[in-house]
């Protein structure tokens, strides 16, 4: 497919995580390295930028208004007024915040990798509205993609060195699929197929329910890192990219990325704090 425009013009370092946020009709994402959040307005092309006090690996919107983001250190929480206040703090030396997604039922679902990658070195965990963590998984090297089935029963992880996406049903973990590259942010469409954005790779692949590819975007920047539905009814997918390892003759890296009517996609949910 060739159809993929760009959305936005930038040179981020490390652009990530893009979710819509539906009641303001807008999409979150985040430059990690550069500390960054941005919010995106597609109907004017606008792009506003909040800074953040450490590298923010996601931001997801919050029912009250506001922020929740996976910082360095832990999840802090912005509210409307743009006050921050931490909701769980876990500093762990040489480790930064990574992907992180709200699952259907509020829970924050966060990431963490060492910036040197080193293996085994990352964590997931579940941290509840109120605060409460819990750790799921402590020996992950690249914590990474994150969504759930439309009906909520499965969710679909990746630990980007295995190069396969996992799927949890319950506390039962198995392979969903192997994926040819290093497999990145993920989401999940109405239809119940995966879309996964491949680092290195240039492009968006998607995966039908019983783990089969059965359809290939084409990015024109290298390092792609993410991709999420949005748009007024939620048919557009947007991509993320970084400028981070990208050939020096990658103009377009580091930009913001579109397909327009790729499909339907599934609301987010908002973090109940």
């Amino acid at each position: 497919m060739t159809d993929v425009e760009i959305a936005l013009a930038r040179r981020a370092a490390l652009g990530e995580g893009p979710t819509w946020d539906t009641a303001a009709d807008r999409l979150l994402w985040v430059d990690i390295l550069a500390s960054e959040v941005h919010t995106y307005d597609p109907s004017t092309g606008t792009d506003t930028v909040r800074p953040t006090p450490q590298h923010v690996g996601a931001a997801k919107p919050r029912a009250s208004g506001g922020l929740v983001v996976n910082l360095r250190d832990g999840i802090g929480l912005y509210a409307p007024d743009g006050s921050f206040r931490w909701l769980a703090e876990w500093p762990e030396e040489g480790r930064r915040g990574n992907d992180a997604a709200v699952a259907p039922d509020g829970v924050l679902w966060a990431g963490t990798m060492r910036y040197d990658e080193a293996p085994g070195g990352g964590r997931l965990r579940r941290v509840t509205p109120e605060g409460k963590v819990t750790t799921v998984l402590n020996d992950v090297t690249v914590s990474n993609g994150l969504a759930w089935s439309p009906d909520g029963r499965l969710m679909y992880y990746v630990d980007t060195p295995t190069r396969r996406i996992d799927v949890f049903e319950g506390d039962d973990r198995r392979v969903f699929t192997r994926v040819p590259g290093l497999p990145d942010g993920l989401t999940v469409d109405a239809d119940g197929c995966v879309w996964v954005a491949l680092w290195g790779g240039g492009r968006v692949l998607r995966y039908t329910p019983a783990g089969e590819l059965d359809r290939t975007v084409e990015v024109p920047a290298r390092q792609t890192t993410a991709c999420a539905f949005g748009g007024p009814h939620l048919r557009d997918l947007y991509i993320t990219t970084a400028a981070t390892g990208a050939p020096d003759d990658d103009a377009h890296a580091g930009s913001l990325f579109v397909l327009p009517d790729a499909g339907q996609g599934l609301p987010s949910p908002a973090f109940p704090a």
